[in-house]
């Protein structure tokens, strides 16, 4: 039973009985949302899943929920919109119509794949050209068969907007690298035309989606290369249910003000009706960066925005430590443990799986390490280093230059502390398949993750998920994510400080084994039960009930005045009474251009242009009075209105005059006021 469908469509039944009735089974409705998560917990704590249900198409997976089965038969499942840059599939033309589609498993997909409480469609960007009909066709059908919907994007829009934007400018910028100067963006594009490319992307997304879309879908964005679609989709339809989530870090405000696209990239993700990151400090630096740059207001469950509340939160994700579990089980992953331990015997074996990128800290691990062996010559033949560094964007310099970087440190390291027999450090350019890198997990004694700055950084979970034998211990960078969801079993550990790290590295190979088991034991606990399915379902669970409270609000919200009811009274009255606000309501607009919020412009506000005309034959009215209301000082009203027959209640309302009288205040004359001088103290300090 879905929560989504007994907030939804089971509100007619409540309403009705508060109970849905199914044969002997009587389930009576969640009231909040604290019981709405627990019960989706109890009902989906037993069942199972096969990985290629999602890409199957299979969604008529059953798993055991106390009887519940028959409910879920009669009701359709809600439908899931996953739209990310990329498609979970590669795929590979192998003719003018035929394609092979290869499916590429990473953490998103992983989430995914089990869960069977919706009917889930990706869209993306497939990663190849495909300019010609017959193969966006073609393609198309054959990724249809895997649940997947194509956004084809030309080459000149994926140069600016992935390789421009994405990653030359919004992926710098979120890992605290900065942005590059004007004159080295790729191929010296400027940033207006690789946003304008950005925008167009986005849009192409949008166009995709509002395709495919049904009442009731709901569409979860994901990460840096959507943040424009949010408000694209609110555009077409304002009642589409949207969540956008961010899977790299977002810096403190003070970073992402420097982006010369910072409010719109903002303003167009609160457009979301939830917004969700990995981290409580990720949500606090977004939250800040809407208070500072746009000037809105930040509440503990979001941002505010005149009457509309944008929801964010923190929701880590995680692994399907299942499939790791399950993997260690296989043949072919005891067989190359086996190998390893024959390979290693004698050595304590630490391990980095990490993609060659400057924020991965490979650099500062390997120079700890050095450190290490300099101080504790005696482990120079106890202890190796199994760094895997996966290369990445291998056709930009920085990246080239990273990769010369670590070779020259690794042969260093070898050629100073290595013998004719054995080597401290194995490094390999190249991904490893998931059965040798489940085993190298296995037999790892210490893991290293040294990230300078890392979203969350699964390979922490991966390796806790396969140690329930040998209880190793997790170094773990207090930049990454999972700091503060492993940090309590792991050792916490600066980067950039070699020598802590390196002090780290002893103490984790000397650890005692009652305590290693207690380490591991914290660790496991949370990795097996804030599973990768656990983070999807709660994530679209929240979004279902943001969008229901939000329906709640404005049912509470005041009506919008009836303009055509209010003119005719008005006409037939013969004494009226029209009392008007200033700042903000009969003010000319502060055009700031998006340069901001102009504090200036904000200490003088004027008049609008457009109310003059209009205000003055009110004031001319004999059976009309008009008061305005205002926080602003006497000076300020009597610059706009010492022209018009009206009344002015300034400082709100603490001063009061008749444009043609003097200023009198509303203060009682017999208050008592000594209190004010010992305060003001303070205040002079």
């Amino acid at each position: 039973m879905r929560e989504a469908v007994l907030v939804e469509s089971g509100r007619k039944m409540e309403s009705e009985g508060g109970s849905i009735s199914n044969g002997n089974l009587i389930t009576t409705l969640p009231t909040s949302r604290l019981e709405r998560l627990l019960r989706k917990r109890v009902l989906r704590s037993d069942r199972g899943y096969r990985d290629d249900d999602f890409f199957e198409g299979n969604t008529s997976v059953k798993h055991p929920t106390d009887g519940c089965e028959k409910l879920d038969a009669r009701v359709p499942k809600q439908r899931l919109l996953v739209v990310a840059n990329r498609l979970p599939v590669s795929a590979i033309r192998k003719s003018e119509d035929s394609w092979g589609l290869e499916i590429n498993v990473g953490g998103l997909v992983s989430a995914l794949l089990g869960i069977n409480e919706f009917e889930a469609r990706w869209i993306g960007w497939a990663g190849v050209n495909v300019p010609d009909e017959v193969g966006q066709r073609s393609l198309t059908k054959a990724l249809a068969e895997k649940r997947c919907i194509p956004v084809f994007l030309d080459e000149e829009i994926v140069h600016q907007y992935y390789n421009g934007y994405c990653n030359n400018i919004l992926w710098p910028l979120f890992h605290y690298l900065g942005l590059p100067q004007e004159d080295r963006l790729a191929t010296t594009r400027s940033f207006q035309s690789q946003f304008a490319a950005y925008k167009e992307a986005n849009q192409m997304f949008a166009d995709v989606v509002n395709e495919h879309y049904r009442e009731g879908d709901v569409v979860w964005c994901h990460d840096y290369h959507l943040m424009f679609l949010p408000k694209c989709l609110k555009d077409y339809n304002n009642k589409m249910k949207v969540g956008w989530f961010l899977h790299t870090p977002f810096p403190s405000s003070e970073i992402h003000r420097t982006l010369p696209s910072r409010s719109e990239l903002l303003r167009s993700v609160l457009a979301a009706d939830l917004v969700g990151f990995h981290t409580y400090d990720y949500a606090r630096h977004f939250v800040s960066a809407c208070t500072r740059i746009l000037g809105l207001e930040g509440t503990p469950d979001g941002v505010e925005d005149h009457g509309k509340l944008t929801r964010v939160a923190a929701f880590p994700i995680g692994i399907d430590s299942e499939r790791f579990i399950r993997a260690l089980e296989l043949p072919k992953v005891k067989g190359h443990i086996k190998d390893l331990k024959e390979r290693f015997a004698g050595r304590k074996v630490m391990l980095g799986v990490d993609r060659l990128d400057m924020i991965k800290g490979i650099p500062q691990k390997i120079l700890a390490f050095e450190k290490f062996l300099e101080e504790n010559p005696i482990w120079c033949d106890k202890v190796v280093l199994v760094q895997i560094a996966v290369p990445t964007r291998t056709d930009v310099p920085e990246y080239q230059k990273l990769s010369s970087q670590v070779h020259e440190i690794v042969g260093r390291i070898n050629g100073r502390f290595g013998t004719l027999t054995a080597v401290p450090i194995h490094h390999l350019d190249r991904s490893l398949d998931f059965p040798a890198l489940c085993a190298l997990y296995a037999v790892t004694d210490v893991a290293l993750v040294t990230s300078l700055r890392d979203g969350m950084n699964l390979v922490s979970y991966e390796f806790v998920a396969c140690q329930a034998l040998k209880k190793g211990v997790l170094i773990l960078s207090e930049f990454a994510g999972a700091a503060q969801s492993l940090g309590a079993g792991a050792i916490l550990v600066n980067p950039w400080n070699v020598t802590e790290v390196a002090a780290s590295i002893g103490y984790a190979l000397t650890m005692p084994a009652d305590e290693r088991e207690k380490r591991h034991q914290h660790n496991f606990t949370h990795v097996t039960t804030h599973t990768s399915q656990e983070w999807a379902e709660t994530f679209v669970s929240e979004l279902n009930d943001t969008v229901v409270e939000a329906q709640q609000r404005i049912r509470q919200n005041p009506p919008l005045l009836p303009k055509e009811d209010a003119a005719e009274r008005y006409m037939r009255s013969s004494n009226r009474l029209v009392i008007l606000g200033f700042n903000a309501t009969i003010t000319e607009p502060v055009d700031t251009e998006g340069r901001g919020i102009d504090q200036f412009k904000e200490m003088e506000p004027k008049l609008h242009p457009g109310i003059k005309e209009p205000l003055k034959r009110l004031c001319d009215d004999p059976m009309t009075t008009i008061i305005v209301l205002s926080g602003s000082d006497r000076n300020t009203l009597d610059e706009n209105f010492g022209g018009y027959n009206l009344w002015l209640a300034a400082e709100h309302g603490m001063f009061l005059r008749r444009t043609t009288g003097d200023w009198m205040t509303t203060m009682p004359e017999n208050v008592n006021m000594d209190w004010v001088d010992s305060v003001k103290v303070h205040f002079i300090k």
